[in-house]
């Protein structure tokens, strides 16, 4: 069975804890709001939407309707389908839920199998690949409206993402590069933005070498894009 699992936090950093989670699994969906026992800072509300009133009576991941969904759903056979699923997975883990499963990242997916897009957020590939055209059906169809950042629409355009990538990949091989590094061919931002890291590395080694030690909350792929260049191979 495919998973498809989308959350909304307090925020990035180590600290942060599940605030919302939006899940579909064999066309049933489930949303809930969690109480993460610690209070939501206005830039993630800013991006959510979700206030720390809007909290107060929810429950904690370990009492939440969730946290038992996915206790029944998390055994080998299935398969957990996210964009960026590192950081969801990390944020389940928190909350002690290690999935058992195979995992597909329609994120770094996207990245191995579509390395000339100028961009690969959720938002960016919902019009990027025109999912828009065929949205609002499969959304009527759901009985979820259409709500960026909003988990359970989040999780219900990472399916349409995931359909999209099928055509281009099998399953087993979209696991496959779940599990391992993507060598990007460009600099997604910064001052070389859109340029090709190799030639970046030939020309300007230490602005690359500057990204690797400055920013800590680098992506796992651009770190080892940006090493696998300066290191000329």
């Amino acid at each position: 069975m495919l998973i498809f699992l989308d959350t909304e936090t307090t925020g990035l950093e180590m600290k942060d804890r599940i605030c919302a989670l939006g899940m579909i699994a064999d066309d049933v969906s489930h949303f809930e709001l969690i109480n993460p026992g610690k209070k939501i800072p206005p830039h993630a509300s800013a991006i959510h939407h979700i206030t720390n009133e809007m909290l107060q009576e929810s429950p904690s991941f370990s009492q939440s309707i969730s946290a038992e969904k996915l206790k029944s759903l998390n055994t080998p056979e299935n398969i957990l389908v996210s964009h960026n699923a590192p950081f969801e997975l990390s944020m389940l883990e928190k909350e002690g839920l290690t999935w058992q499963g195979s995992v597909i990242d329609t994120l770094k997916c996207s990245k191995s199998l579509m390395d000339d897009l100028e961009g690969y957020s959720l938002q960016f590939l919902r019009y990027e690949l025109r999912l828009y055209r065929d949205e609002m059906r499969v959304f009527e169809e759901a009985g979820i409206s259409i709500t960026p950042h909003h988990p359970l629409s989040d999780a219900l355009h990472t399916r349409m993402i995931l359909e999209y990538l099928l055509d281009l990949a099998e399953i087993d091989r979209l696991i496959e590069i779940s599990k391992s590094h993507v060598l990007l061919v460009r600099l997604p931002f910064g001052k070389y933005a859109k340029k090709r890291i190799e030639e970046i590395a030939l020309k300007d080694p230490g602005y690359l070498k500057w990204m690797v030690e400055s920013l800590m909350d680098m992506d796992e792929d651009l770190r080892y894009s940006i090493d696998y260049y300066l290191r000329g191979k």
